[in-house]
């Protein structure tokens, strides 16, 4: 992302919030979000955990991957492995590295999740995109919806239509693995 990755979430929220005319309130009757987190994202003054950014992602109608790429940077055909934007999610120590050129078709993200760590994700958050998981290393629970998925280093789950959804590393190890996503 630019210079400081809170400063550039918050100002793309911010932007989208104001291009559909919506209110702080109507932006948090939208997503589930409080209006007074939404505040504190907007003046940099909170960084959004994944799960936030996944119900005001939702509520705009953009996949999370399109929200952050308009906030991390401009158009690229080649994206350099050191300029490439890591994010970390204050709450839970989850980093997600956006390997794939900004609007890319296809967007690979790389992604290490902490042992014991578990995201929920709504399913407003995969409501526009097809997503694969390829497990590079570690373990990875992935329930979706009703179904669990128990991944191993190698698996690669192809999602469903859109459903509630809970990244969890059950292992002691930190699980890393590539998110492939298309929009819908």
């Amino acid at each position: 992302m630019e210079n400081d990755p809170v400063q550039a979430i918050a100002m793309r929220l911010k932007i989208e919030r104001e291009a559909r005319g919506w209110s702080l309130a109507e932006l948090a009757e939208r997503s589930g979000v409080s209006k007074a987190m939404i505040s504190k994202i907007e003046r940099s003054e909170a960084s959004p955990t994944a799960t936030v950014l996944g119900r005001l992602s939702g509520a705009f109608g953009l996949p999370l991957s399109v929200l952050l790429a308009l906030a991390e940077r401009a158009q690229e055909r080649v994206a350099i492995q050191a300029e490439q934007p890591v994010w970390t999610d204050p709450e839970t120590g989850y980093t997600r590295r956006a390997v794939s050129p900004a609007n890319s078709p296809l967007e690979l993200l790389d992604v290490s999740l902490p042992p014991g760590v578990r995201v929920p994700y709504p399913a407003s958050a995969f409501a526009f995109q097809h997503q694969q998981i390829w497990v590079l290393s570690g373990r990875l629970d992935f329930q979706e919806g009703t179904v669990m998925h128990h991944l191993t280093e190698g698996d690669c789950l192809l999602l469903g239509p859109p459903a509630d959804c809970v990244f969890f590393n059950p292992g002691t190890e930190p699980a890393r693995y590539v998110v492939a996503l298309t929009r819908r």
